[in-house]
Formats: structure tokens, C-alpha cells, sequence
């Protein structure tokens, strides 16, 4: 199989970028003040709710073959993580309310030069959220789409919980007849599994040293498999607080980090987030794996740190992962905006953490 060289032309930015970009932060920025208003306390204006904080560490094995012996991953080697797990809102809802999940690694202490040396510290982040695909994967459609999806995060739970039911009746029918499930149709159908069950993807692509992919994070151990697609039981404000803590009280957990490498930029486009990338072209493939301890996932302490001083961002790295793409280039001052709002608002530092004891139990 040939992979795509990795060279500054895999990306092509729109005329009007920088327009978009201004206006979208503007809008969210908005949108973030208000909320602040609300709580009187500053959140973060996506992926708002945490719902665990886990230490953990990541392998990459010795026997990668050259194409995936890139970046990170070039050398064996274990390092220090720190996961955030998380709803996609932007404002704390219950978790009775249907939403998209979010798994977010901190890599510490990953040599490389830095695409944001001002952040500090040796980190290299990956965002992923459970679908592979954006219902938005450009600006222009991102933009069109932002008062359609903060008018629905603000809808009453009841309706909120009512146009997920119906999106997942249609997505039934669409595969049930053969078809493919649009990025839109599969982010309203989403559903109350088990998040730590689910199969999480940096949906944007990235460079991967000499190649281009995008990542995802699956399942590894029988515990966490065995959640897959299993509901999470009782509707309370904190259910997947209480689910995943009730599995890490006895529980460990392991995943397989998978790389994706992009053969060709028509079929597999990093300008536009929500084209699918058929794994029929490129499968996933291992590239490390992740491994929790049992361990307390939301104590005071930790929740603390992982609400107010916590941050993750996509170019928070090294430049052989550097994001690729309108959504993901926008995400640069989007998540510096956001960040930089929530700690000045709560009177925290921006601090990266450097080891797993910076991590409070």
C-alpha cells in the first residue's frame, strides 16, 4: 500500500478563512461569556461537562513498521497520560441528555520541537470524540450549523432527549435499507452507551511524521469491551461520573491507539472533516496501547484540577502531529481563547503538568 507523503501542500486554506475564523471565535466567545454569566464560573466552551480524570500510561511497542515508526511513535518507549472524559455540550446538562463523548490524552514528556512552545512543559495532546466524522468539516459549514447546534444544547433536556430518539429511528431506517449515515444524522442519533465501551477518533486529520492519518482510540481488554454499546443504567445528573467511577473502584482498563494513514488526498481529504475515510483504503492500525490502573476518577481534588487548571489542546505538541485543516486550524485560537477565558475568569494558572504526580487522587 502506498501512503501519502506529508509536505505543506496537503493543505489548502479557504479565501475567506480568516474571516471565518473571526467571526466563529466571536461567536463562541459570546456564547462562553453568557454561560460564565449563568455559573459565575468559567467552563470551557465545548466538551464543558467532565465526567472522569484518569492517570495512565502509553506503550509504543518495539515492532512498528516503518510507516508507522513516526513522531512519537518512532522510538519504543512508555510515557505518563492523563485522560479527560467528557460531553460535547458547552454548558453542564444532565447526563440523562444524549450527547457526543469526548476522550482527550495527555502524552507527557515527548521530545520533539514544539508547535506551541508558550504552553510550556513536553506534552503532546490528541482530542478524539466517538465519530469518526464531523457533521461540520469545513468553516462554511461549521458556521451555518453553530446557532442550529447551540440552539439545541439549549433546548429543554426532554426536547433534546426527544430529537436524538428520532434521529436514531431515521438512522435505523437508512442502514436498515442499505445506505450510509451521514456525519449530521449520526451526531443527533447519538445515545447513552457506556462511554468507556466506545470507540473514540480525532474525527480531523494530522501529520504523522512523513505521512498523513487520523487517530483513533478502541477497546482493548475484556473489561471495556464488554461495555460496548451497553446503556448506562439510572438517568442521574452524574450517571457517567458514577459509571465510570464504579469501574475503575475494582477495574482497570486498556485500549489500542490506531493510526490511519491517508492514501490519497480525493478520497481522503484533510480540508473537509466530515468526509468518511473508508478503512477499506486504509485500515486502522496499532500503534500503541493505553493502559489505566483501578483508581478514584473524580475526587474533589481531582476535579479540580481537571476543571480549572487542566488543559488540552490539538497543537499543544510537536510538529511531526501537527493538526491539518480548517477545523482543525481554527481550533488553535479557539481552544487559546477558551483557556485563556476560563483561567483568567477562575483566578487559576495555566500550568502543564510535567509527571503523574502533578495529578491529584
Amino acid at each position: 500500500m502506498t501512503y501519502l507523503r506529508y509536505d505543506a501542500s496537503v493543505e489548502s486554506p479557504a479565501e475567506d478563512e480568516a474571516r471565518l475564523t473571526a467571526e466563529i471565535i466571536e461567536h463562541m466567545a459570546a456564547s462562553n461569556r453568557c454561560t460564565f454569566e449563568r455559573h459565575r464560573h468559567a467552563i470551557r466552551d465545548a466538551h464543558a461537562k467532565s465526567h472522569a480524570i484518569l492517570k495512565g500510561e502509553l506503550t509504543v511497542p518495539a515492532d512498528l513498521p516503518p510507516e508507522l515508526r513516526q513522531g512519537l511513535f518512532a522510538a519504543p518507549g512508555t510515557y505518563g497520560v492523563v485522560a479527560r472524559l467528557s460531553s460535547a455540550h458547552s454548558d453542564i446538562h444532565s447526563d440523562a441528555v444524549p450527547a457526543p463523548r469526548g476522550f482527550a490524552l495527555k502524552v507527557m514528556g515527548v521530545p520533539g520541537e514544539r508547535l506551541s512552545p508558550e504552553l510550556g512543559a513536553a506534552n503532546q495532546d490528541f482530542l478524539m470524540v466517538n465519530f469518526p466524522e464531523l457533521a461540520f468539516g469545513t468553516l462554511q459549514k461549521y458556521q451555518q450549523l453553530l446557532g442550529l447546534l447551540e440552539a439545541n444544547a439549549q433546548a429543554p433536556e426532554a426536547l433534546q432527549r426527544l430529537v436524538a430518539a428520532t434521529a436514531r429511528g431515521v438512522k435505523d431506517v437508512v442502514q436498515a435499507v442499505g445506505g450510509r449515515v451521514g456525519a449530521t444524522l449520526d451526531g443527533l442519533a447519538r445515545d447513552n452507551h457506556h462511554p468507556l465501551g466506545e470507540t473514540y477518533h480525532t474525527q480531523g486529520a494530522l501529520r504523522f511524521g512523513d505521512h498523513v492519518a487520523k487517530l483513533s482510540l478502541a477497546p482493548l481488554s475484556a473489561d471495556v469491551m464488554a461495555l460496548t454499546g451497553q446503556p448506562v443504567s439510572g438517568d442521574g445528573f452524574s450517571a457517567l461520573r458514577d459509571a465510570i467511577a464504579e469501574h475503575f473502584a475494582a477495574q482497570g482498563a486498556v485500549y489500542e491507539l490506531r493510526a490511519q494513514l491517508c492514501t490519497n488526498l480525493a478520497a481522503m481529504p484533510v480540508e473537509d472533516a466530515a468526509v468518511h475515510w473508508d478503512p477499506a483504503l486504509s485500515p486502522h492500525r496499532p500503534i500503541a496501547t493505553l493502559r489505566f490502573a483501578p483508581q478514584p476518577v473524580y475526587g474533589p481534588a481531582r476535579q479540580v484540577y481537571g476543571d480549572d487548571v487542566l488543559s488540552f489542546n490539538p497543537w499543544n505538541g510537536v510538529h511531526a502531529h501537527q493538526p491539518l485543516g480548517q477545523i482543525m486550524r481554527i481550533r488553535r485560537a479557539a481552544y487559546e481563547r477558551s483557556s485563556r477565558f476560563r483561567h483568567d475568569m477562575n483566578a487559576r494558572p495555566r500550568v502543564e503538568p510535567t509527571a503523574l504526580t502533578d495529578i491529584p487522587d
